[in-house]
């Protein structure tokens, strides 16, 4: 019969496996974006500096991450740390009002740093290459189906599932939401201080969708919730880019 093991060890168990996870996520991402847009292109199918190879490396990237995220599930037998059930009136409440309120505390973030003469850097997930219109038409959808659900499998699911295993809630949703944040440095640009600004923003965007999973154990509420959010900052950018 096997023992589990004892508290420190488990909680450095947990940590290891989650940042194995979010590691493994970027090399089967990495491995999958790069050739696979490239041989689109060798095609004709889609060309340089278009919405269309924009789209379909976000699109490449996300199926990256999901074939972790289900690698990783079936490789440690923990399918129940994305748990997924339909949703009850109040979770499509929770849905709205959560997407809502992090599209704001985003814009309250920015003014009040403004206000002490600080700025946040840009993601480059939202300059688009070709015609702008289009590209945030698409990723309304994209943020709505793809990303929002697809990056809450992995870090509300799969990194702060795993961590609560041997953490308390907060210090997993913190955990999650450092790793969240970390990984979205790369896109980001800007000076450091800048990146760094962006990155704690994020953080703390993750720490709101870590409570939502946290209090529903149903991983569509963060992942729905997530897309919101990102779909009404599209919606933005359309309307200031007509």
């Amino acid at each position: 019969m096997s023992e589990t093991p004892p508290e420190p060890v488990n909680q450095i168990l947990r940590v290891a496996s989650a940042a194995f996870a979010v590691v493994f996520a970027l090399f089967v991402a990495s491995a999958v974006t790069a050739p696979a847009s490239e041989f689109a292109v060798s095609l004709g199918l889609v060309s340089d500096g278009t919405t269309a190879l924009q789209v379909l490396r976000t699109l490449l990237q996300f199926a990256g991450f999901l074939a972790a995220v289900v690698g990783y599930l079936a490789i440690t037998d923990q399918w129940e740390l994305v748990p997924v059930s339909r949703l009850t009136l109040r979770d499509v409440g929770l849905v709205l009002g959560g997407g809502v309120a992090l599209f704001a505390f985003q814009y309250g973030a920015l003014f009040v740093l403004g206000e002490v003469g600080l700025t946040t850097g840009q993601n480059q997930a939202v300059v688009p290459d070709g015609d702008p219109v289009t590209y945030y038409l698409v990723m309304v959808a994209v943020s709505l189906l793809v990303v929002g659900p697809v990056e809450e499998a992995l870090f509300r699911g799969v990194v702060q599932g795993g961590l609560r295993r041997a953490f308390d809630a907060a210090p997993a949703i913190l955990l999650a939401s450092a790793a969240f944040g970390l990984v979205h440095l790369p896109s980001v640009s800007g000076t450091p201080g800048q990146r760094w600004a962006y990155v704690g923003v994020v953080v703390v965007l993750g720490s709101v969708l870590g409570v939502l999973y946290e209090r529903t154990e149903n991983v569509v509420v963060p992942g729905l919730a997530h897309g919101v959010y990102n779909a009404v900052i599209y919606v933005v950018l359309l309307a200031q880019s007509l």
